[in-house]
């Protein structure tokens, strides 16, 4: 089946099908990764983009269940060169084609993506639309230039939790799946702005008894709960739309140990007086170069996936920055001078990526044995 990928600017890509027949609409964006299409589709942090997968070939070891970072795919589409038409993995379930036909996303394949990855970074990130079902570019047009713009919009109540739940599992092994019967040491409410599961996994193995909050649980209902610390995730969206969390930020920053993660790092920084803004086609694959300012060298390759960045000019006299990117020396981490908090643009937990980074849940519970525990 035909298909064809439009962005709003009017260049077209045509190709033919790859998962579901129909139109999706989104902000057309790419990651460089070479493999991880499975954790990079259900990352919430993912809602309402058309991914494109710098990588020519997708899909040689299909689709696994425990490999998933939610409860489905979270982006709007996805855009690939060249579907592997083998699925060679003894932990696969089924191939990725199938898997995005069952979860009605409708992708493309047989394009340029290596055009379509420098025509995005020449002209930045645009919204675009897939379609199986029509062929008129101008019509198509159209209807990318009146889909909702990134900027602005508050994606994160799209896909936080209805009400709290606990999360016990931990991470994954080999042959023994994941991690049972931690004691927990420390009470950690983690604030769910479109969360990943192996965030929580690795807080999980580190001793936290985890509770995930939806994203507009004011601080007074925190303070019940009476943690040892505060979680900011990461998640979807542009972070100044999410009022009801910087406000809630404000309120708890100074009384229990904080940790944010991509839009959580945003938000702890726009709770203290900081500004965002939105870069020209994000950061978004696992080999990124991070420099550490206190080690005054490059000791973090991260995995990262965001389109906004803490602007560094306007960050208050009480926050420091710990992290730059290499790349084009955006914030990758700041650190509050007094209050024990901290946050990092880039992603620790990985999944898909490095592991350089996951030192920093370390950190976080290190700062929760300093203010007291549960245990």
């Amino acid at each position: 089946m035909k298909a064809v990928l439009v962005l709003e600017d009017g260049r077209a890509f045509a190709g033919h099908s790859f998962g579901a027949a129909g139109e999706t609409v989104g902000e057309v964006v790419f990651n460089t990764g070479l493999s991880g299409y499975q954790e990079i589709l259900t990352d919430p942090s993912y809602t309402g983009q058309l991914i494109t997968m710098t990588y020519p070939l997708i899909g040689n070891y299909g689709i696994t269940p425990e490999d998933e970072e939610s409860g489905k795919i979270q982006a709007a589409g996805f855009i690939v060169k060249e579907p592997s038409r083998i699925m060679s993995n003894f932990r696969a379930a089924k191939p990725l084609e199938q898997y995005l036909q069952e979860q009605r996303i409708v992708g493309i394949r047989d394009i340029d993506t290596r055009a379509l990855t420098r025509h995005l970074r020449s002209r930045g990130a645009m919204r675009g639309i897939i379609s199986t079902v029509a062929a008129d570019v101008d019509v198509l047009t159209a209807k990318a230039r009146a889909h909702e713009s990134m900027a602005g919009a508050d994606l994160a109540k799209r896909v936080t939790c209805k009400t709290p739940y606990e999360f016990t599992g931990g991470l994954w092994e080999l042959g023994k799946g994941f991690g049972k019967n931690i004691k927990p040491r420390f009470k950690v409410a983690a604030y769910d702005f479109g969360i990943k599961r192996n965030i929580l996994r690795h807080l999980v193995e580190r001793g936290c008894a985890v509770t995930v909050f939806p994203a507009d649980t004011p601080a007074d209902k925190i303070a019940a709960f009476k943690p040892d610390g505060v979680f900011l995730s990461n998640g979807p969206g542009d972070p100044e739309a999410v009022i009801y969390a910087i406000d809630a930020v404000k309120a708890m920053l100074g009384k229990y140990p904080i940790f944010g993660i991509c839009l959580g790092h945003q938000i702890m920084s726009l709770a203290l007086g900081a500004k965002t803004f939105k870069l020209k086609f994000g950061h978004r694959g696992c080999n990124h170069p991070v420099m550490d300012i206190a080690a005054g060298r490059v000791v973090r390759i991260t995995s990262q996936n965001h389109g906004f960045a803490v602007d560094g000019e306007t960050l208050p006299a009480a926050l420091e920055i710990t992290h730059l990117s290499l790349n084009d020396n955006t914030v990758e981490g700041v650190r509050h001078k007094t209050f024990p908090a901290f946050s990092v643009q880039y992603h620790p937990e990985a999944s898909p990526g490095p592991h350089d980074t996951t030192v920093h849940f370390d950190q976080f519970v290190e700062i929760m044995a300093q203010h007291g525990s549960v245990a």
